[in-house]
């Protein structure tokens, strides 16, 4: 009696996937939303793997090399099958890794260099355009008055909380063209991601075969003794490395792909410019910094812009 009724509850969830698909379309905008927060979180990691003497690539590498690791690990003990992809596919990762991680993190500290850091902020958030735009094309989004409304909330608020407004700062077409590199390395996940959910990738899989494929690819660029006597110069820097892949990395990419999947880029990539916002209210709170009357206003514009994004329908279905 027992194992007919057992039996007749798996028949009905094997038969009622629409309902789990309509409660994770509902779950998707909190899912990169949490991304967008752990992003943010960035900030005081690297604040303190500078201060040990680690430069921008080294920690872009040190990022990629703990998320490769523990992911492998973690997949190892929970499902090696996750492990496999086809060689044909192969570049959807290259995509995700090196045309995205490697490139983004590459041109967003060249921008750095060569303008200031509220400049870079405000040129690499032009990737949600971006992401608007090439879906469009790539994936029939549509464009809707909501979602380009969001979108110049969203740019206009970054630009009010990094304080570039009237700041003055030069701007050098150098440091432009590195900007927009940045933003579009960064807008490079969420397209690549879309092409690997679509050929029926675990969200697992995508962040692992990412990180790999970003660990190879920043290798040459990176000083892997620095990086070694860093990391390794005792147990509390060894703790605080894992615990930087895991919080702002493993975490957040894995809540975003597994988001992505089930809501459009473009929305997406807006909902996760939280980031800066997060990172802002975090240098307040914990570094004490300054907030002026339009970086709390920038702050309103995206909160707003991600609100309104959640009063249109366009959810991504299987």
């Amino acid at each position: 009696m027992i194992l007919k009724k057992d039996m007749k509850k798996e028949t009905r969830s094997k038969q009622n996937p629409r309902g789990e698909i309509l409660l994770m379309q509902k779950l998707a905008p909190f899912l990169v939303l949490t991304a967008g927060i752990l992003w943010g979180t960035m900030g005081i990691f690297v604040r303190r793997l500078n201060n040990a003497g680690l430069a921008s690539l080294e920690i872009v590498a040190l990022r990629a090399f703990v998320t490769c690791s523990a992911l492998f690990l973690f997949l190892l003990v929970y499902d090696r099958k996750l492990l496999k992809i086809r060689l044909k596919d192969i570049w959807c990762f290259l995509g995700t890794g090196i045309c995205s991680i490697v490139f983004f993190n590459y041109c967003y500290f060249k921008a750095i260099t060569m303008t200031s850091l509220s400049v870079a902020a405000v040129l690499l958030y032009t990737a949600p355009a971006m992401v608007m735009v090439m879906s469009r094309f790539l994936f029939c989004e549509r464009f809707t008055k909501i979602k380009v409304l969001a979108l110049i909330l969203t740019f206009l608020g970054c630009v009010l909380v990094t304080g570039i407004a009237g700041s003055g700062d030069a701007l050098s077409p150098a440091g432009i063209l590195a900007g927009l590199g940045a933003g579009f390395g960064y807008a490079l996940y969420s397209i690549f991601g879309r092409f690997a959910i679509e050929k029926g990738y675990d969200s697992f899989t995508i962040s692992f075969y990412t990180f790999l494929a970003a660990s190879v690819g920043v290798l040459p660029l990176t000083d892997v003794r620095l990086l070694g006597n860093v990391v390794f110069q005792n147990a509390s820097m060894v703790l605080f490395a894992l615990i930087f892949g895991l919080a702002s990395t493993v975490l957040p990419y894995l809540t975003y792909t597994i988001g992505l999947k089930y809501m459009e880029n473009s929305k997406a990539s807006i909902i996760a410019s939280v980031e800066p916002v997060v990172a802002t209210l975090l240098g307040i709170v914990i570094f004490h910094e300054d907030m002026s009357f339009s970086g709390m206003l920038g702050v309103a514009l995206v909160l707003f812009s991600i609100a309104i994004c959640q009063k249109e329908p366009g959810t991504v279905s299987e």
